[in-house]
């Protein structure tokens, strides 16, 4: 299977959500590795690694995020896979 990084800015109502927690359980479900945290400008961030097909299945998810979301766009940037992610985790 094909590995691949990509890096994704979701915009819209996305903090005060639990839009991380649930970002961590959806990306430790598919096995993949990365990291997620809030912006200053109220987005939130991620980068994801791993299979190809997991990591479309997660940018989709970003589409829709939790319940209480309301995503307004989800900016996409597919980068060169490093796997230098050893789990994937919330920072702050």
């Amino acid at each position: 299977m094909e590995k691949v990084r990509v890096h994704v800015i979701v915009e819209g109502r996305v903090q005060g959500v639990c839009f991380r927690h649930y970002t961590q359980e959806a990306a430790f479900r598919l096995g993949l590795k990365g990291w997620v945290k809030n912006r200053r400008d109220g987005a939130v961030e991620a980068l994801f690694e791993g299979d190809k097909n997991k990591v479309d299945e997660i940018i989709q998810w970003c589409h829709r995020g939790p319940s209480a979301a309301s995503v307004n766009n989800v900016h996409v940037t597919w980068e060169r896979y490093a796997g230098d992610c050893d789990d994937f985790s919330v920072t702050y």
